[in-house]
């Protein structure tokens, strides 16, 4: 290729990553199937918030940077649409982060979370829903994680954590600012301000010490409210130690309400405060909330309104008014919204998000129970605000944030069934080749969800790791199993991977292979598997135990050995008691025969490993011991990459370009084409796929 020619096309990648073309407007691929381009530019809308009255939504839309930005995390744009007129306008939009916009009782003003500068602290800002410039209303010397108006509207109440001393700040000035690993934790502490009339709050006032608060919600009346709260400030904490506290802003009098044994969901008031309506684990043990509970808020048991047997989960729920309660339950592929008596009587389903062809995430709604803003997805929506009328049809899409998609030749994508080895039916969903020939056998790739307390529902799926569209118009079939361990089809089938670490649950992922392999779309010498977390634990497991399956796994922030990963990870107890059930000294050969670095001789699997350096959750090491057992017994086609800086998954724009391309590139190199895992491995540069810097 000739230098000018060849410099061109970088020129042009650049351009596209850098936004100066739009989706739209770039030259369109070889059959125009979605690009990983495509993947990496989309916008999507994750927030949304009804006005009382119900004329106005507002929400939030996540735009990616490009890749010659300085490295960070998505822009948060906030928007408004007219649920009338269907009419959007941007509200807060440009190289921003808003999140949490709440709107006043009143209707006339937009409260949310911000800060202006990238060092800044996070504070609450508020402007009129006509527009003008934000008030700054808190001045938190540690910045705001949470808030809520008053239902007076002349209140704001928030969580901030707790300041360093001037002593502190001098001994960390002098060098001696030392950690003392989870034992000088700062609380989360609730504070409430009046708003004065610029818009500014008043001298806050601190309503709790000694705790950590992570969320509340209101009373009707304003005297008093609900918060979850938990004895220290730890993210194990907020997962298994949360219970809801009824504090009195008068007295500031703490109160426990509820004694949920395990995990904690949503939470809200009846219309006249006497009762309290939330959703929680049933048990210590179970691994998701799935359970309807109302108790009166003077104190008392509380009553369980979940179906028994029901095969779904209820992760949210609110009171419509005093007697009648709203939830939604994730069942399936979808979620639902019912409405139930506080009494358990006359249970509706008012909402079927599979006859809606929408899958939905928690709702907005106005004060008279009639409109709901929701953030919907599918197959081909990334992610849209819709308003639905109680009592109508289906959702009205108010927004289309990616026109250029309906451009795409999109794979079909639908549910699927099949029926495990000991006859049980898993489902999961099934995204074909763009162009599939009915009789033809295709390269496999399968993605496997992590938690395992999570599920696939037939919503898009195209992201930066395992893009569903991508790798379908790359020729690919790709397969995403709900197995079981899976939250979606009930308490007793999640509850079928406890104390039973990639027993079942695998063995469902295999049998997956195999059901795709008998209908004849999958070719069984061709089969690639990923996923992130659980789910890369699933890609090591199956490039070592189950290796015969697949030809090349991605294995990201994964687990490899199941007895170091207890002593290195931020969440021990919720390990402990949802998963692991008993403790290490009881379930050593358990362990140590469930942990992939176990099986790492028999690997006959092309392994790509990547994961950040400050993962606190699925620690750096759980990669290089499996990295080292690989190596130890002279694996050929084994890499790990590390991401300086990211967590438990890549949120800046260079990690996460660098993990599409480069775990495309693996999966084309040893499951599309077939490369011997003894021959070379893939060029270790790939930067010339995004335009950065030319190979030489």
């Amino acid at each position: 290729m000739k230098p000018a020619k060849r410099t061109a096309i970088i020129v042009m990648a650049a351009l596209i990553l850098a936004g100066m073309l739009t989706p739209a407007s770039r030259p369109l691929a070889a059959g125009n199937v979605f690009s990983p381009e495509d993947a990496l530019s989309y916008k999507r809308c994750y927030y949304s918030d009804i006005s009382p009255e119900g004329k106005l939504i507002a929400y939030l839309v996540l735009v990616p940077r490009s890749a010659v930005e300085k490295p960070g995390g998505a822009y948060s744009e906030l928007h408004l649409v007219s649920v009338e007129s269907g009419e959007s306008r941007p509200f807060i939009t440009g190289k921003v982060n808003v999140s949490s916009p709440r709107f006043s009782p009143d209707g006339s003003r937009i409260a949310f979370l911000t800060r202006r500068r990238e060092n800044a602290r996070t504070q609450v800002r508020m402007m009129p829903v006509d527009g003008g410039e934000p008030v700054q209303v808190t001045f938190s010397g540690t910045g705001v994680s949470f808030f809520r108006w008053r239902p007076d509207g002349n209140r704001i109440a928030y969580i901030a954590t707790t300041p360093k001393s001037d002593e502190e700040k001098d001994l960390d000035e002098k060098g001696y600012g030392f950690i003392f690993f989870e034992e000088n934790l700062r609380h989360r502490n609730l504070f409430i301000a009046a708003i004065c009339e610029e818009g500014k709050a008043g001298e806050p006032e601190q309503l709790t010490e000694g705790v950590t608060v992570w969320d509340f919600e209101f009373s009707p009346d304003g005297s008093s409210v609900a918060a979850a709260i938990s004895p220290k400030n730890l993210i194990d904490h907020r997962y298994m130690f949360r219970k809801v506290h009824i504090i009195d802003l008068e007295t500031k009098e703490l109160r426990q309400l509820t004694d949920n044994p395990g995990k904690l969901g949503s939470y809200a008031f009846s219309s006249d405060g006497r009762r309290l309506v939330y959703t929680a684990a049933g048990e210590r043990k179970e691994h998701s909330v799935s359970q309807l509970y109302v108790i009166d808020t003077a104190g008392g048991d509380a009553v369980n309104l979940a179906e028994p047997g029901f095969r779904g989960q209820i992760t949210w729920a609110r009171f419509k008014d005093g007697k009648t309660i709203l939830y939604m339950a994730e069942e399936g592929a979808y979620n639902n919204l019912y409405t139930i008596g506080a009494n358990g009587k006359k249970r509706t389903r008012i909402l079927d998000g599979k006859a809606a062809g929408v899958v939905f995430f928690r709702p907005s709604v106005t004060r008279d129970f009639r409109r709901f803003a929701i953030v919907g997805t599918g197959p081909d929506v990334p992610g849209d605000v819709y308003c639905w009328k109680r009592g109508s049809g289906k959702p009205k899409r108010l927004t289309i944030l990616n026109p250029w998609i309906s451009d795409r030749r999109l794979g079909r994508q639908k549910v699927v069934t099949y029926t495990a080895r000991d006859g049980l039916e898993i489902e999961g969903i099934l995204v074909y080749p763009v162009d599939y020939r009915e009789g033809e056998r295709y390269p496999l790739i399968v993605a496997v969800h992590g938690g395992p307390e999570s599920h696939y529902t037939n919503r898009w799926l195209t992201g930066y790791f395992n893009p569903a569209q991508v790798l379908a118009g790359r020729g690919y079939v790709v397969f995403y199993p709900n197995y079981r361990a899976s939250t979606g089809y009930g308490v007793d089938f999640g509850m079928q991977g406890y104390e039973d670490p990639a027993g079942r649950e695998f063995d469902d992922v295999a049998d997956g292979i195999d059901f795709l392999v008998k209908e004849g779309i999958a070719d069984p010498t061709r089969v690639g598997l990923g996923g992130g977390s659980y789910g890369g634990f699933a890609a090591a497991w199956f490039s070592s135990f189950y290796t015969r399956y697949v030809r090349a796994a991605c294995m990201f922030v994964g687990i490899s050995d199941l007895i170091s990963k207890r002593g290195t990870t931020d969440i021990p107890y919720e390990e402990l008691y949802v998963h692991s059930g008993e403790p290490l000294e009881k379930t050593w050969e358990r362990s140590l025969k469930r942990s992939p670095i176990y099986w790492a001789h028999q690997s006959r699997t092309a392994v790509l490993i990547l994961g950040g350096t400050n993962d606190t959750r699925v620690h750096p090491s759980q990669s290089l011991e499996y990295y080292r057992r690989l190596k130890m017994n002279n694996h050929p086609a084994v890499r790990w990459v590390k991401y300086p800086g990211e967590g438990h998954g890549n949120r800046k724009q260079p990690g996460r370009i660098d993990v599409l391309h480069r775990h495309l590139t693996w999966y084309d190199w040893y499951v599309k084409d077939l490369k011997p895992l003894d021959g070379p491995m893939p060029s270790l540069e790939i930067s010339s796929h995004y335009g950065l810097v030319e190979l030489k």
